[in-house]
């Protein structure tokens, strides 16, 4: 396993790189302080399985810093590190396609945890954010009972693109993967929105989060999501 860490301030990116071995001691750890320089290692052939990111990067404001690593290497997997922990700033930053954020006064196991989940196909947000009930995001039996008919609303090619789309893939990768034109992805994700009750991705991760599934999970056919519901 290889994870990018990319964070400016020294003395903490090695705090990090603590906690990666500690999780891992065989993975591999490839650190960068700016966002700028990870990026062309990437371009320049560096693969990595994660790239875990501080959120606020020099030359860079906002979500900015996550909006360039979300264009420029859509097939890495990104979990964000934030001082800022706002309920506002965690769903954009899910919105954007980070699998995941984590707080920087999170304590060390949280980081262990969040690799964990990310790293088996799931989707890690705080605890602070799961208990806050988001206008208009399933919560609940009635999330449950949603996810639960997850199988009869969606055929099997629906469900690969609700997969793609929790992975934070934007729409012209996921119509290269599954060899579909652009429109077929919009038309695939209008049907597993309305199926669900959803308006929005940030809603459809939130759910699945909530509902304890992971990746792994979805990509389970229907009797084995109603095991996993049932567990």
């Amino acid at each position: 396993m290889k994870i990018l860490v990319v964070d400016d301030h020294a003395l903490f990116r090695a705090g990090v790189v603590q906690a990666l071995h500690a999780n891992d001691p065989s993975a591999e750890i490839v650190e960068c302080g700016l966002i700028d320089t990870a990026l062309e290692r990437v371009e320049a052939g560096l693969q990595v399985d994660l790239m875990v990111l501080d959120l606020h990067m020099p030359g860079y404001t906002g979500l900015s810093a996550l909006q360039r690593a979300r264009a420029s290497c859509p097939e890495i997997p990104v979990l964000v590190l934030s001082g800022q922990d706002d309920p506002g700033t965690i769903q954009h930053c899910i919105d954007m396609g980070a699998c995941g954020f984590l707080p920087k006064a999170a304590p060390a196991e949280a980081l262990q945890q969040a690799l964990k989940l990310v790293l088996s196909g799931g989707v890690f947000l705080p605890a602070s954010c799961l208990s806050i009930a988001s206008a208009g995001t399933p919560n609940g039996r009635d999330a449950a009972d949603r996810w639960s008919r997850l199988g009869v609303h969606l055929t099997e090619r629906q469900r690969e693109v609700l997969l793609a789309l929790i992975q934070g893939k934007p729409n012209k990768v996921i119509a290269r993967d599954l060899g579909i034109s652009d429109g077929t992805v919009k038309t695939h994700i209008a049907h597993i929105f309305d199926a669900l009750g959803l308006t929005n991705r940030t809603q459809a991760v939130y759910a699945v989060a909530r509902a304890g599934l992971s990746i792994h999970d979805l990509a389970a056919g229907p009797q084995d999501k109603r095991e996993a519901l049932a567990r």
